[in-house]
């Protein structure tokens, strides 16, 4: 059975550092704990778990930090959490699965990192991330800002996930901060980098300026096929928000370019035919994205509503608007399949009902 190291870099995390701890202590067979200057109770609970607790300077670069915690490590491979992640019981068992079987030769492992959910606890936002990387094999952390591995070698996809459970905003300034710091100091932004910041001034408003980010990064060419996508829809949102509806349309449809359609793209394009009455257009967009088949392992951003429950609901929604209440019920029983208790689906139920035809009393 391999090793692993958990490596972690942690900063004033004394709310959840335990609640992660706790739920991946016994999967690991080390834990390494790298504080970058916390001024709370960070570095006392994490000495709790482990005696390996470590200082880094904050110099305003993850990888950095990263590379640090990696190189303290000592078993097969390591494997990175942030303080705000935990490991759901049936990941734990997926995880310990794993680490019985994994070939040696497998040089990164790949997890699910799930970060979105409904009211529900549905996931409503994943993508992969490397999880488990092999240790001394050469592979190092760069960005400093949304910092990733490279993997090289063999790769493999896993079974488990990391679940992403914040209880408070991070600094909302901080990644844009360090990517103007970087550009002020002359420095050129390799494309994943770009199409980050692109996305820093999109979440900051700063429309035109992301637009521009975003339109470079895509003549360049050298971006990854995923990213080109989400690029194109950053840019539609961005167009939408400069009330510039026309480029938005033709944002969405350049991603065709780069790959076959994503169910997320369909949606998006749905939206923007429902939102100005052409409900024919909406519903072929919905309706294909439901043909879309759904890839996790390409490694892109993934919400899985736009795979059934989105479509279908607003494929109801549309039929209904149209006069076709058989056609509008059908396609909520579908939304429902996806998630029964969602509240437009139960709500869209008792209007159905309501327009059944009720029985008379017998005299």
């Amino acid at each position: 059975m391999v090793t692993v190291s958990l490596c972690m870099i942690v900063r004033n995390e004394e709310d959840v550092l335990a609640r992660c701890l706790e739920t991946a202590a016994s999967l690991v067979d080390e834990i390494v704990i790298v504080d970058t200057g916390s001024a709370d109770r960070t570095r006392e609970i994490a000495e709790r778990f482990t005696s390996r607790v470590y200082h880094f300077d904050w110099i305003e670069d993850f990888a950095a930090a990263r590379n640090y915690a990696f190189s303290l490590a000592e078993m097969d491979y390591c494997m990175w959490l942030d303080a705000d992640d935990v490991i759901l019981e049936a990941d734990q068992a997926a995880f310990q699965t794993l680490k019985e079987t994994l070939d040696p030769a497998v040089n990164v492992v790949m997890a699910k990192y799930n970060t979105g959910f409904d009211a529900y606890g549905n996931v409503t936002f994943s993508y992969f991330r490397e999880r488990l990387i092999k240790n001394h094999a050469g592979m190092r952390w760069e960005g400093a800002v949304h910092e990733a591995i490279t993997p090289v070698g063999q790769v493999l996809y896993s079974d488990f996930a990391i679940t992403h459970r914040k209880l408070r905003p991070s600094d909302p300034e901080r990644n844009l901060r360090i990517y103007e710091k970087q550009l002020e100091q002359g420095a050129e932004l390799e494309p994943r980098q770009q199409f980050y910041y692109g996305r820093e001034l999109y979440y900051h408003q700063r429309y035109e300026e992301a637009v521009q980010t975003f339109e470079r990064f895509l003549s360049e060419g050298r971006g990854w096929v995923e990213n080109n996508i989400d690029a194109c829809c950053h840019c539609a949102y961005c167009y939408e928000r400069m009330n510039q509806p026309e480029k938005a349309l033709q944002a969405l449809f350049r991603s065709f370019a780069f790959d076959r359609p994503r169910a997320e793209v369909c949606c998006e394009l749905g939206r923007w035919f429902f939102q100005r009455e052409n409900l024919p257009l909406a519903i072929y967009w919905y309706s294909l994205a439901l043909t879309c088949s759904r890839k996790d392992s390409r490694g892109g951003f993934v919400s899985p509503d736009c795979y059934g429950y989105l479509p279908c609901i607003q494929l109801c929604v549309c039929y209904s608007r149209l006069g076709d209440l058989e056609r509008g019920a059908r396609m909520n029983e579908l939304a429902a399949a996806f998630k029964p208790d969602a509240a437009a689906v139960l709500h869209n139920r008792a209007f159905f009902q309501s327009l059944e035809p009720k029985g008379t009393e017998d005299a």
